[in-house]
């Protein structure tokens, strides 16, 4: 893969127009209650702390450690959590961001695993959503944008962890279609 072109994909800012699109609507919808949102690490760092800027309201911020890709391209189908939170949700309001959800595994093991902890209300929020990878069955509650099965780095998204710094987002284009 040549990683020297670029096909952007979101520019800057159109990602914070959705961002900001994004955070008006959660805060609308949690008007008046505390929210909790847990970053899944390490993709969603970036969109996370962008997000909750843009929600005028008591948020707090909490961090999940989550793997199934490894240094690849795809999911390895197997959703192991790293780094659990360290604070009681039962009760609260929660929002789970993520970068991206395409098998659907990740969000659904979160989802799935957080539940058990029996917290008044728990919301998914990803910037990317690629429905075309899905193999269990999960919709964002909150999305940026929907996306075709396309390999995108940047903006937190990674390839051997490079690459998450990138305002943007883009992906790789192959010599043939360069």
């Amino acid at each position: 893969m040549d990683t020297s072109k670029r096909k952007i994909i979101f520019s800057h800012e159109e990602i914070q127009k959705v961002v900001q699109q994004l955070g008006q609507k959660i805060e609308e919808d949690y008007k008046g209650e505390q929210l909790l949102v847990i970053s899944l690490l390490k993709g969603s760092f970036i969109f996370a702390a962008d997000l909750i800027r843009a929600i005028d309201g008591d948020v707090q911020m909490e961090f999940m450690t989550t793997s199934s890709y490894g240094h690849g391209e795809s999911s390895t189908g197997e959703v192991s959590i790293v780094t659990d939170l360290s604070v009681d949700i039962a009760g609260r309001h929660v929002l789970i961001v993520d970068d991206i959800v395409d098998s659907g595994l990740t969000m659904s093991v979160v989802m799935k695993h957080l539940q058990a902890s029996k917290p008044a209300s728990l919301k998914s929020c990803v910037l990317l959503d690629k429905p075309e990878r899905r193999v269990v069955e999960i919709v964002p509650d909150y999305c940026g944008f929907v996306i075709p099965d396309l390999f995108i780095v940047g903006y937190g998204l990674n390839y051997g962890d490079y690459f998450r710094n990138i305002p943007y987002i883009f992906s790789f284009i192959q010599n043939e279609e360069a």
